[in-house]
């Protein structure tokens, strides 16, 4: 299909900037069997019945968005510097994440990145140079002199998460030592070697520090990833720490929210368990590739990348009863619904998952667990608007937005949400 397909007017005004307060309040759109009921979304349990099974990713957002310098040693020994952004995106291993990097043209193979914790915002107009540079933790960026301290390399190792060991990787050869390497997150700075750049924009560091310590470094210098749409409008605080999270995170890894599960609060959960209805936990780390276009014209062109996830034993067997008792299975986000159809076999049986998906669904595609989704409203030409548009019906889901926007909802990870049920033609 071409992604022009999947394109619709947007007003800008309609972009949330802030979650509804409290969070269960936000409106909700059903869309069953073409037809759309606009509701709020502590009328959620409304629509399900006794044995049908919840299932919300327990990821929990990092704060992913990294600022700092790139150094190169030039022909006098002197540092030249370039202000850098990078949002990390995968785990590969203890002491390595691939990341996307802006500018991503000043970046090679060899170069040392410095990131620093940004300076405060207070006062300072958003978007001026001034607030440009204290993201950059204070850096003008440009060509800059600075002599550099020869320092002895660190060492890595430190072990994962027990929880959530790391995905399988090969490792990359450690590169040798470079002037200005050195085991360092001390006055707020994270140190890292560019190992590889691919052709799909990714960029894969190398971090001086691993494990924890490596997760304690970037909880100091990074920032929360609020999705550009919202970044554009204004700067990231210290709410979007609370308001960037699901009640139900857990497990750190995820650079985006799986937004839907940000509308779920206490008295909402109370509610659809008094329901009858059961609810589990998978795990599926978001990476930054939720937040990059389609630019190819045919939708076969695109790539997905990949995010890892986990379906438990328990978890896959509770979710197979529930069916076999004639539940239905209710996705809380396209994160769910994506790694439990990676999950499931073509026969429907869903079986325990723990690796990375790059399971990418469009028109046509035949749903093997999901029966419900519970989703916010997604970009034009997006991968999850395909995904929706999928999972409910093209037309359908073009004139559901319609209304959407007739109806004044708020769009995208703050916004509002929408009930879905799976088209059966």
């Amino acid at each position: 299909m071409r992604t022009a397909d999947f394109d619709f007017d947007l007003p800008d005004d309609h972009i949330a900037l802030r979650p509804a307060e409290p969070r269960d309040s936000a409106r909700l759109m059903v869309v069953r069997d073409g037809e759309l009921e606009d509701r709020i979304i502590r009328d959620l349990p409304d629509f399900l019945r006794p044995g049908d099974a919840l299932v919300f990713n327990d990821t929990r957002v990092i704060p992913a968005r990294l600022s700092g310098v790139r150094e190169r040693v030039g022909p006098d020994d002197e540092s030249l510097t370039v202000a850098v952004e990078a949002t990390l995106h995968h785990r590969d291993a203890p002491d390595v994440w691939s990341a996307f990097m802006k500018p991503g043209k000043r970046i090679k193979a060899g170069d040392r990145i410095r990131f620093t914790a940004p300076l405060p915002l207070e006062g300072v107009e958003e978007g001026s140079p001034e607030a440009n540079r204290r993201r950059a933790g204070g850096w003008g960026g440009g060509r800059e002199s600075q002599k550099l301290a020869r320092r002895a390399p660190s060492g890595d190792g430190l072990s994962p998460s027990p929880h959530h060991p790391q995905p399988a990787f090969t490792p990359t050869p450690t590169p040798p030592p470079s002037r200005g390497r050195g085991s360092m997150c001390s006055l707020g700075q994270l140190d890292a070697t560019v190992v590889d750049k691919g052709v799909d924009g990714l960029v894969t560091l190398r971090f001086d520090l691993a494990g924890p310590m490596l997760d304690e470094a970037i909880r100091d210098v990074g920032v929360m990833p609020l999705p550009p749409y919202i970044a554009a409008k204004r700067a990231e605080d210290d709410r979007d720490r609370s308001d960037y999270q699901t009640m139900f995170a857990h497990w750190d890894g995820s650079v985006a929210a799986p937004t839907a599960g940000l509308h779920f609060t206490p008295a909402l959960m109370g509610a659809i368990r008094a329901r009858g209805v059961s609810t589990h936990a998978v795990t599926l780390h978001v990476g930054a590739g939720t937040f990059l276009p389609v630019k190819a014209d045919d939708t076969a062109d695109h790539k997905m990348h990949c995010e890892w996830g986990e379906v438990s034993t328990d978890t896959a067997a509770a979710l197979n009863a529930a069916r076999a008792a004639g539940g239905r299975i209710v996705c809380v986000g396209t994160t769910s619904l994506r790694l439990l159809e990676s999950a499931t076999m073509p026969e429907g049986e869903i079986r325990p998952f723990h690796g990375d998906t790059a399971i990418f669904i469009t028109p046509g595609y035949r749903f093997r667990a999901a029966d419900v989704l519970m989703t916010n409203f997604h970009l034009p030409k997006s991968t999850l608007f395909m995904l929706v548009s999928a999972f409910a019906g093209l037309e359908v889901m073009k004139a559901a937005y319609a209304h959407a926007v007739a109806e004044g909802y708020r769009f995208y990870s703050y916004g509002d949400g929408s009930l879905l049920f799976r088209s059966l033609t």
